[in-house]
């Protein structure tokens, strides 16, 4: 997206894992513009994992004006109450309190240099988060669990889809947060 900003900050306040029965979700914070955007807060071990990071940022609970959730798993969306009614975005809408405003997530931009896309793949409802940074375009997405895939998502409904929304991700992004791991740079063994 060459019409990207790149002024926005992104630290992984967790990283995730799938060691069942232990899985939790890769939760990220991304700063900028005034903007304060937790994406996807969900299942950890202890949610002092999440606020202690926060805090160690300077970022109280309070401070949160956005959450985005890349899909609706549990793992992905379970703490999003830690966070004051600010605009909670998906795939198909923005809801803040009991208000539901229905609207496609592709291209929403939530600050010049942080974009929504519509991903299919992991699951139908799947979003990406693309941020502009200094350095990097940073994906923060559920297309890959880790840097290694898995290459065959068992979840996913359409393989040939998640392998299109893959090669559409990698054209624009530098740098991969995945839904449960380390983040990664995309290379020729990155999982199509």
């Amino acid at each position: 997206m060459a019409d990207l900003a790149r002024t926005a900050r992104v630290d992984v306040l967790l990283e995730g894992y799938a060691r069942l029965p232990h899985v939790a979700g890769t939760v990220s914070l991304v700063r900028d513009a005034g903007r304060v955007v937790v994406v996807d807060p969900g299942m950890v071990a202890d949610r002092d994992l999440l606020l202690r990071p926060l805090h160690d940022l300077g970022v109280a609970p309070g401070d949160v004006t956005d959450v985005v959730v890349s899909h609706h798993h549990l793992d992905h969306t379970v703490n999003i109450a830690l966070f004051p009614v600010v605009p909670v975005h998906d795939f198909q809408s923005v809801i803040e309190g009991d208000v539901f405003t229905r609207r496609p997530a592709e291209g929403v931009e939530l600050t010049p240099s942080v974009r929504l896309l519509a991903t299919p793949g992991h699951t139908p409802q799947d979003v990406t988060t693309l941020v502009g940074t200094p350095d990097d375009v940073v994906a923060l997405t559920h297309l890959w669990w880790t840097g290694e895939g898995p290459a065959d998502d068992p979840y996913a409904p359409d393989r040939e889809q998640l392998r299109q929304q893959r090669e559409r991700v990698l054209d624009l992004a530098t740098l991969v947060v995945p839904g449960h791991g380390a983040p990664f740079r995309p290379g020729a063994a990155t999982p199509r």
